[in-house]
């Protein structure tokens, strides 16, 4: 997991390739006007969801990791917590391949505020809760980048 402001990026220039080509992307585009969807960047490797949904409380929530892609959250607009653990310390439900999702059973050991212009890289040994409300629900929008592994 690593956690940042896109500002702070030139300080993670030794990741890999994949991942510049997305902190490039947000810089030449505009996704706070992009409409909902999936974006490809370089075909299956690399693409973006842009995604709007309102947080709530975490008990209504799932845990969830992938094997094939590594997440980056980039924050549009709104707040929201990001919960984390390890895969390793929760309980895990059958992989489903055909949607690299991977649900899992368990406590956090960390929660991250994602603000505007907030990024969080979840790799396949991270697990994560999204949408987690901050104050109260509210409407959020957000890209999300995958990285082929």
């Amino acid at each position: 997991m690593i956690y940042s402001n896109i500002k702070n990026k030139n300080e993670y220039k030794f990741l890999d390739e994949k991942i510049q080509k997305c902190f490039e992307y947000i810089e030449e585009n505009n996704l706070k006007d992009m409409e909902k969807g999936t974006y490809e960047i370089d075909g299956k490797d690399i693409f973006v969801n842009i995604v709007e949904y309102k947080t709530t409380k975490a008990e209504n929530r799932f845990w969830e990791a992938h094997k094939q892609y590594i997440d980056i959250h980039f924050m549009l607009e709104g707040k929201e917590y990001i919960n984390i653990n390890f895969i390793d310390d929760m309980e895990k439900k059958p992989y489903i391949e055909k949607d690299d999702f991977l649900e899992l059973i368990g406590d956090k050991k960390i929660s991250v505020l994602m603000k505007e212009r907030d990024f969080l890289i979840c790799y396949p040994n991270d697990a994560h809760m999204t949408a987690v409300e901050v104050e109260n629900p509210e409407k959020i929008k957000k890209a999300i980048f995958k990285v082929i592994v």
